[in-house]
């Protein structure tokens, strides 16, 4: 005997496999109808846990995808995203850190100019996006990074960022020399923002 939360959680479960990108609470009651859409996808984590397949939450947007023991398998099947050139990456890291940032400030932390398509790079593959225009003279547009971005290196949100203390365990970043190190030995430590 089927109750209304079996039916629910069925028409939730149909419309995150139909959808082409992770969808919204909002997005999925527009598809599956109004009922308890919390313990519905509680239910379909749940269900799904020890799957190849698994229902995750992506800065608040929700879509199933493979589980990471089995990712191995669809690698043959998958299409090689093309690389992002080395000024790409550090100008989505700052952008991420820094969030919203104008091309001014990414230029002044990066210490070089950069030219308009690396943003076209990141913007067509949709790890940023445009956030408004600063209140400044000039009015200059700022970027932040997208649902895409944390989807694609499997952050829940920009929280999950690793600050510079992680980085730089993990030695992923030269540790500075001892008098650059001092005046700004608060600000790394510091963790981003959300």
């Amino acid at each position: 005997m089927s109750t209304d939360l079996d039916l629910y959680t069925r028409r939730v479960e149909a419309v995150l496999f139909a959808a082409a990108e992770p969808l919204a609470p909002a997005d999925i009651r527009a598809h599956a109808g109004e009922g308890d859409l919390g313990a519905a996808l509680a239910r379909l984590e749940a269900d799904y846990a020890g799957r190849g397949v698994n229902l995750v939450n992506r800065g608040g947007r929700f879509h199933f995808q493979t589980a990471p023991d089995c990712a191995a398998v669809l690698t043959a099947v998958r299409e090689a995203p093309r690389k992002l050139s080395r000024a790409a990456l550090e100008t989505l890291a700052i952008i991420a850190y820094h969030e919203p940032a104008t091309r001014a400030e990414i230029e002044e932390i990066r210490g070089v100019q950069i030219s308009r398509g690396t943003l076209d790079a990141l913007l067509e593959a949709d790890l940023i996006r445009p956030a408004g225009r600063r209140e400044a003279p000039g009015r200059p547009l700022q970027y932040a990074t997208t649902a895409a971005f944390l989807a694609h290196f499997g952050l829940t949100s920009r929280r999950d960022l690793p600050g510079l203390a992680e980085l730089r365990a993990a030695g992923l970043l030269e540790p500075l020399p001892p008098e650059a190190a001092a005046p700004s030995a608060a600000l790394a430590e510091s963790s981003p923002g959300a």
